[in-house]
């Protein structure tokens, strides 16, 4: 589960950084950078994507 919350926050601080700073700024790249590894660790743990995008799942399964 620790896999997952790091590849969540990891991805909500990239969003942060694109609202604040742009998607060409530096910080914006690493922090985009860190999400894509924190996801591709859970991923090769055997998370599915789901249980990184747990909201988008949950209105798709929905509708």
């Amino acid at each position: 589960m620790a896999l997952i919350r790091a590849a969540r926050t990891a991805q909500h601080l990239a969003v942060r950084a694109i609202t604040v700073h742009g998607l060409a700024h530096p910080v914006t790249l690493a922090l985009l950078a860190a999400a894509s590894t924190a996801a591709a660790r859970a991923w090769d743990r055997g998370h599915p994507v789901h249980a990184v995008h747990t909201r988008l799942h949950r209105q798709r399964s929905t509708t």
